[in-house]
């Protein structure tokens, strides 16, 4: 898929160049499956459609991000990522928002 080949070789690189700049601890692209599992469960559970995947940025604190974005080279920075991910991705179809990770199982074979 077009989509998933520039997020990961494009974008992914250029987020990994800046990490330690924009204060990011972890990056994660998690990738959606060409899968019918996707459809199955998307129809079971009356769901219409999938995103093509999820990327989690991570930071220490609301505070460290604060930081990041803030600065001048985090202001430069914004915009280009911000540039870079309008070659990829539709805004107005997607979504963003910050969370607290609550780890309920945690089984490592």
């Amino acid at each position: 898929m077009e989509f998933q080949d520039y997020w990961r070789n494009q974008h992914g690189p250029l987020i990994q160049k800046f990490a330690k700049t924009y204060n990011v601890r972890r990056y994660v692209q998690s990738h959606t499956l060409d899968t019918a599992l996707n459809h199955g469960v998307r129809k079971s559970r009356g769901i219409s459609q999938e995103y093509d995947g999820v990327a989690e940025l991570w930071w220490e604190s609301e505070e460290d991000f604060v930081a990041a974005i803030s600065s001048p080279e985090g202001q430069e920075l914004r915009t280009v990522f911000l540039d870079d991910e309008a070659k990829f991705i539709d805004f107005g179809r997607s979504a963003a928002f910050f969370t607290s990770e609550h780890v309920l199982v945690d089984d490592e074979r």
